[in-house]
């Protein structure tokens, strides 16, 4: 299992991952936001890789002394592992010591991996 920073060449992945989100299911949305993450040297899309496989995306934006999560998906057939939660322990260690916080599109996501890691 591996986080993988997006490149150009992922974008079907990320459209797959990403539109698994209710915010991301409009195509022409869909493709506004992998411009953002291409574009944009604030703006972030990682991938967890299990064996050959891209299961989850988490997408974030930096700001100066936080990052904002906007997106978060688990492919529906890898839900319920612990796969959002490691994915969103992976990307706070690569971007320490900056705060994070969520967006209303992934504050029940990060809530759910937040009540995870104080329950386990």
């Amino acid at each position: 299992m591996v986080l993988i920073k997006f490149e150009n060449s992922h974008e079907k992945v990320a459209m797959d991952l990403l539109s698994f989100m209710s915010s991301e299911q409009k195509l022409n949305v869909l493709h506004h936001t992998i411009h953002l993450y291409e574009e944009d040297p604030n703006w972030h899309l990682y991938f967890w890789k299990v064996d050959e496989n891209f299961v989850g995306a988490i997408g974030i934006e930096l700001n100066e002394h936080t990052f904002n999560v906007h997106h978060a998906s688990v492919h529906p057939d890898f839900r319920n592992e612990g796969i959002g939660h490691i994915m969103v322990e992976h990307v706070q260690r690569l971007h320490e010591p900056l705060a994070m916080s969520a967006t209303p599109e992934t504050k029940d996501f990060l809530a759910k991996c937040w009540e995870h890691q104080f329950s386990g």
